[in-house]
């Protein structure tokens, strides 16, 4: 019975708090409507500032880079080589780099610090002149008048080795990369399933938006390329001087028969002794050759592999002048404007009006 009570009771209390939530809405509404002059004011007001804000509001250009990254796995199509060359105990290199930029690592490296900040110091033309690109994004921006302002800082510059930088230098690139990578720069594959890269760099400086673009992805794929055939370009590198210093032996040898001949043209056939010179520098020819004919194997193995390892990136869409422009509208920034306008009055008063109130 008691139990009875209680469960009706709540009940009521839920039909009170629903009734009353309803009728404040009501209360809200007819009281909004009595200040409806203000709330135009509020309005108009609010579309006047989204024409002036899509007047004034500098317009974005975005330059999209698209490419295509051919990275097969060639392992398996080099393998008869690899197996013959380590016979001879020579590594080609067949995994260097592989498992390095898996997945979407690369689009990771496109958001580093280090290639970002390579991008951004090296050179581009604008309007016929060479700057670096550093000092365009800083010059546009007015970063130099900021820094003057803020930290007495106007004659800062970023000319030299990255490596002697002060770290009031270091501070200010860390930042810039910070904020190319919350507003500037994207990269993203459109289709996961495909290996097309697309880099995208939005600024309101149409010159420096292309140019940086076409920087980054120069920097970050030489990176790469580099990168995934290190391993077996050091082998190549290693072969190659091994096969010049016996070959320069070889030559050396050859000479060397030849002018122990030249001592004895005529030499008695029963004197063995004077074809002792010979002999040895007969043997060291066949020896340099043996060893020759090896490392020349291997090295042409190993420039087969650095061929078969080098990723292709093709270039799909670079970008090109005029560049894609995103600006607000007039009427989208009025309408959007006066909608703000009237929301935020109506919220205002309604806030006022309660806080009216609890005060009373």
């Amino acid at each position: 019975m008691i139990q009875d009570e209680k469960d009706e009771s709540r009940k009521n209390t839920d039909e009170i708090s629903i009734k009353d939530v309803f009728l404040n809405i009501r209360k809200s509404g007819k009281y909004l409507r009595s200040k409806w002059l203000i709330i135009l004011c509020f309005g108009i007001a609010g579309a006047l500032l989204g024409v002036l804000y899509a007047t004034f509001n500098k317009p974005l250009y975005t330059a999209k880079y698209t490419f295509v990254l051919d990275d097969e796995n060639t392992h398996s199509s080099l393998g008869q080589y690899a197996g013959l060359a380590s016979l001879a105990g020579v590594d080609l290199g067949g995994g260097s780099g592989g498992g390095l930029f898996v997945g979407d690592n690369i689009l990771e490296l496109y958001k580093s610090r280090i290639m970002i900040e390579k991008a951004l110091l090296s050179n581009a033309s604008f309007n016929g002149k060479t700057s670096s690109l550093i000092e365009r994004y800083i010059s546009f921006n007015n970063l130099r008048k900021k820094w003057k302002d803020k930290d007495g800082i106007d004659n800062i510059n970023f000319t030299g080795d990255p490596g002697t930088f002060s770290r009031k230098q270091d501070s200010i690139i860390t930042d810039i990369v910070e904020h190319f990578n919350k507003k500037i720069l994207s990269v993203s594959k459109p289709d996961k399933k495909l290996s097309i890269i697309e880099v995208d760099v939005t600024a309101n400086d149409e010159e420096f938006a292309k140019n940086f673009d076409d920087k980054l992805v120069e920097t970050v794929n030489n990176f790469y390329v580099l990168t995934k055939t290190k391993k077996t370009l050091q082998n190549v590198t290693v072969l190659q001087k091994q096969a010049d210093s016996v070959r320069t032996i070889l030559n050396s040898s050859i000479s060397g028969v030849a002018a122990a001949a030249d001592v004895s043209p005529n030499a008695n056939p029963f004197m063995q002794s004077l074809r002792v010179p010979s002999q040895r520098k007969q043997v060291d020819v066949q020896t340099s050759s043996a060893i020759y004919s090896g490392i020349v194997q291997n090295l042409e193995l190993a420039k087969v592999t650095l061929r078969q390892e080098t990723p292709l990136i093709q270039v799909i869409d670079p970008p090109v002048l005029p560049l894609t422009i995103s600006k607000t509208k007039k009427l989208t920034g009025g309408i959007g404007g006066f909608f703000i306008g009237v929301f935020a009055s109506a919220f205002i008063l309604l806030v006022a009006k309660i806080y009216n109130m609890i005060i009373k």
